[in-house]
């Protein structure tokens, strides 16, 4: 399995999903713009998601994988069919009643995450009632989260990194199509959340037959695989947890400030999902299976060069981009969402968000390389110590930061806290002896420096020339917005070449 060929097909994939998201979120700004029913729709989906992000790709799979590679590589197909239904069964009954008690529970979930809204009495309203229509997207989006952790195990990467897709899908036609048929307008995209969810699950369905591990969930309380994964849970929910727990604070601090804060908030979060999805999320998919199996084999050697390989790769791809999204920040934005009820002050508002974001980005992205190499050998203990660290930090930064720069506060306060905890997870990986850098770090630096600074040259110097870019419609906005991306790529990566970067320097085999 070529690792290389295996992050491109992901990221494609990715970007395709994450390109169908940005068009959904510019149609959602402009017909819902940004205000109090974006508010409550954003903090009714931000709930169940990352309940989500707890239950299933974070901490289940970081459980998960690693034992499943196990079974894979030593106990042969029927232990492993037996082990995934247990599992399955296990995680079906938790989620179903996490759902159930979510759904009746939703005003004071509300009032417990978002109390701000409890002072206007109709948005309190409108967002209990959108979170009961959102919370079963937890279950089934879970369940498709659980079936893409089997199908990644056995190098079946592409299939679950398209499944964001019909998501982005069904709230493109909900919002276009259907609002009209929803009183309040805003209730169809709660509708096209879970709709979404179920269309993730069965399009893998069949997936999973072809590779022999389609089973029926079975409760099993004494089997000991199953065990095993619930055990390795408990301490991954409360690593999971606290950087969920971290935007959640955020979210509450937010509720308490200006209508629309949650919002831009959100659009400007959305615009890093660029790069923190097409690459880390891809990094992250293709490194946990693939170090779990060379841990499970014991080749130490080449589990510190796939993270090597992981690590570099970050560099290239991450610092350009970082860089990127603050210098263009306002022609992002202004493209992308300042059309309809998003208006000036709102594309304002959330370049602030954004370039606070930005500055975190490599902290966020390197986290998603680093923390597999202790998922990967069932650590999971380590990463929580430092992910508790890392959260009481990041609220000593939102305490400091929002006075000052209110919503942007909160975002420079994420951004600062992921730096840290990637610094942490560095040292920690270093001390015990598990990642040894490779020759070369040093001039590989240097030459990332020289290439960033002159793609941000080129970059200032467009924008120095280019007409205001509120002028013209989306189209004239799109073009010039991809001449001075394209100027910017071209730059960069003709002068890494020209340094004596190759491709084929980051080709890397990985065990099947």
């Amino acid at each position: 399995m070529n690792l290389l060929k295996s992050l491109a097909a992901v990221s494609s994939i990715t970007m395709i999903s994450r390109v169908l998201g940005f068009v959904r979120d510019t149609i959602v700004a402009r017909i819902f713009g940004a205000g109090m029913a974006t508010d409550a729709f954003f903090i009714a989906f931000k709930l169940p998601n990352l309940l989500r992000r707890i239950f299933a790709e974070g901490a289940f799979s970081q459980a998960f994988v690693p034992i499943l590679a196990e079974y894979k590589q030593q106990k042969g197909e029927e232990a492993t069919r037996t082990f995934v239904a247990y599992v399955a069964g296990l995680l079906t009954l938790a989620l179903t009643l996490v759902t159930v008690a979510g759904m009746l529970a939703a005003p004071w979930v509300i009032w417990a995450t978002a109390p701000g809204f409890a002072t206007t009495p109709e948005k309190f309203q409108l967002t209990s009632d959108l979170l009961r229509v959102t919370f079963p997207y937890i279950l089934l989006i879970s369940m498709s989260s659980f079936v893409g952790a089997i199908l990644n195990t056995w190098n079946r990467f592409s299939v679950p990194a398209f499944t964001p897709t019909l998501l982005n899908l069904s709230m493109i036609v909900f919002a276009l199509f259907l609002t009209p048929y929803f009183h309040p307008p805003v209730m169809a995209l709660g509708w096209a959340v879970v709709v979404g969810g179920a269309l993730q699950l069965c399009y893998q369905l069949p997936h999973l037959k072809k590779i022999g591990m389609l089973v029926l969930p079975r409760i099993n309380f004494r089997d000991s695989g199953a065990l095993r994964v619930m055990k390795q849970m408990l301490p991954a929910i409360l690593g999971v947890s606290i950087s969920q727990i971290s935007l959640i604070i955020n979210t509450i601090f937010a509720s308490f400030l200006v209508a629309g804060s949650v919002s831009w908030m959100y659009y400007a979060d959305r615009l890093m999902e660029l790069p923190s999805g097409v690459l880390g999320v891809a990094l992250g998919t293709i490194l946990l299976p693939t170090l779990a199996r060379t841990y499970a084999n014991k080749d130490r050697h080449e589990y510190s060069r796939i993270l090597d390989w992981g690590l570099r790769l970050c560099f290239v791809m991450v610092l350009p981009c970082a860089l990127a999204l603050c210098i263009l920040a306002e022609p992002l934005t202004v493209a992308l969402f300042q059309y309809g009820k998003f208006s000036a002050l709102d594309a304002a508002m959330t370049q602030r968000a954004l370039i606070a974001y930005s500055v975190g980005l490599l902290g966020i992205i390197l986290i998603k390389v680093l923390a597999p190499g202790f998922y990967a050998q069932q650590n999971i203990r380590t990463p929580v110590k430092i992910g508790l660290f890392t959260l009481v930090v990041t609220q000593v930064f939102n305490l400091l930061l929002i006075s000052h720069l209110q919503h942007a506060g909160l975002a420079l306060a994420i951004s600062l806290g992921a730096t840290m905890n990637a610094g942490l997870l560095f040292w920690k990986l270093r001390q015990q002896n598990l990642f040894e850098p490779q020759p070369g770090w040093t001039p590989f630096l240097v030459k990332l420096v020289i290439a960033v600074l002159a793609m941000s040259a080129v970059l200032l110097g467009l924008m120095h020339v280019m007409p205001a870019w509120t002028d013209g419609g989306m189209l004239q906005r799109f073009g010039r917005l991809g001449l001075v991306v394209g100027a910017g790529v071209l730059v960069y990566f003709g002068l890494l070449f020209a340094m004596g970067f190759r491709l084929k320097d980051f080709a890397r085999r990985g065990l099947t």
